[in-house]
C-alpha cells in the first residue's frame, strides 16, 4: 500500500556531468513520483567535497531541465548542513550511542574485513587526530521487499550489521549518515534508485531504526554497464547526456527500463512525451534485472582486449 503524501528524490554527486545511467535513475524515479502525484525533490550530494568538481552542479541542473525533470522546492547542498550533522553526531556520542574509532583500514582488514566493535570499549578523546566516529548497532540486518525487485535476500553469513562509520578519519561526513538524515529532512518517503545501491539497503534500514526513524519504501531499478560488472560512471569516464537530444534520450532510458515506448518524432515536446511517460508508468513492468549491457559509445572507458 503507498503512503500517502508521496515524497521521492533524485540526489546526484557533482563530482561530474550526469551520463545515460545517472539519467535512467532520474527518469524511473521522477516518473515514479509523478505517476502517484507526488513531490520530486532534489539533492546535490556534495559531502565527499574533494571528488566535486566546480560548476558541475549547474550542469546537472541545466541538463534535467532540457529533460523536462523540473523539481519541487529547493535544491540542497549538502556542504551547507554540516552544522546539522555535527549537532547529530554530537548528541549521538553525549548519548553514548556513537563512539570515536582509532581503527586503520589495515586493522579492520586483519579482523577479517569486518569491523568487530574493537574500539566500543575503549575511552577515546574526542579530539584524537585520525578518529572516525562509529554509530553502535545492534541490529540484524534483514530481508526487504523491494518495489521494484521484489523480495531482496541476504546472502551473508553473518548478518549482524557493523558499527557504521558517521564521520570519517579525514573528518568528513559519511553517506550512510547524510543520505539518512537528508531523507528525513526533507520527508522523502519513497526512493527509487540503481541496484548498485541495493546491497547497502539493509544497512541504511538499520541506521534509520538505530536512529529512530522510518525507513523511506525502496525501489532499485537495472543499472546501465558496459561489461558485466562495470556499470557507467563517472570513474569510468561515462559520455556526458548531449542536451541536443533530449527527447532522443528519454525515449532510450524508457526503453531501457522495459517499456515499449514510441520513437521520439512521435512527441511535439519534452514535456508531451514525459506525460505519457508518467501516464504509461508501471513498476511491474520494469525489467528486474541487476544490469543491462549498453553499446560502447556511452563510455570513453578503455577496455583491454582479452
Amino acid at each position: 500500500m503507498m503512503r500517502e503524501n508521496y515524497v521521492g528524490r533524485f540526489a546526484p554527486s557533482p563530482s561530474g556531468q550526469l551520463h545515460f545511467g545517472s539519467l535512467v535513475t532520474a527518469v524511473a524515479s521522477y516518473l515514479d513520483a509523478k505517476h502517484n502525484k507526488g513531490k520530486w525533490l532534489l539533492r546535490m550530494e556534495d559531502i565527499d567535497e574533494p571528488r566535486c568538481i566546480s560548476g558541475v552542479d549547474r550542469d546537472i541542473l541545466h541538463t534535467l531541465e532540457q529533460h523536462g525533470l523540473c523539481w519541487d522546492g529547493e535544491v540542497i547542498y549538502q556542504t551547507q548542513h554540516h552544522p546539522r550533522y555535527q549537532s547529530i553526531v554530537d548528541e549521538l556520542i553525549d548519548k553514548q550511542r556513537a563512539y570515536l574509532c582509532t581503527c586503520t583500514r589495515k586493522e579492520i582488514k586483519a579482523m577479517g574485513g569486518q569491523y568487530n566493535g574493537h574500539c566500543r570499549v575503549r575511552t577515546i578523546p574526542r579530539q584524537t587526530p585520525g578518529s572516525a566516529v562509529r554509530l553502535r548497532l545492534d541490529e540484524h540486518l534483514s530481508p526487504f521487499d523491494d518495489l521494484i525487485m521484489g523480495k531482496f535476500e541476504l546472502h551473508e553469513a553473518n548478518c549482524i550489521a557493523e558499527d557504521v562509520v558517521l564521520k570519517r578519519r579525514d573528518g568528513l561526513f559519511s553517506y550512510n549518515l547524510v543520505v539518512v538524515l537528508d531523507d528525513v529532512f526533507q520527508q522523502v518517503n519513497h526512493v527509487i534508485r540503481g541496484c548498485d545501491l541495493i546491497d547497502v539497503t539493509p544497512l541504511q534500514r538499520c541506521v534509520y531504526k538505530a536512529l529512530g526513524y522510518e525507513a523511506p519504501t525502496y525501489g532499485h531499478v537495472p543499472v546501465a554497464s558496459i561489461t558485466p560488472g562495470r556499470k557507467l560512471s563517472k570513474q569510468n569516464h561515462a559520455a556526458p547526456i548531449d542536451n541536443k537530444f533530449a527527447k532522443d534520450n528519454l525515449v532510450k532510458a524508457m526503453r531501457f527500463l522495459g517499456f515499449d515506448f514510441p520513437e521520439d518524432n512521435e512527441f511535439d515536446s519534452v514535456a508531451s512525451l514525459l506525460d505519457s511517460a508518467i501516464s504509461m508508468w508501471d513498476r511491474k513492468k520494469v525489467l528486474k534485472t541487476p544490469e543491462i549491457i549498453v553499446p560502447q559509445h556511452e563510455s570513453t572507458y578503455y577496455i583491454q582486449p582479452l
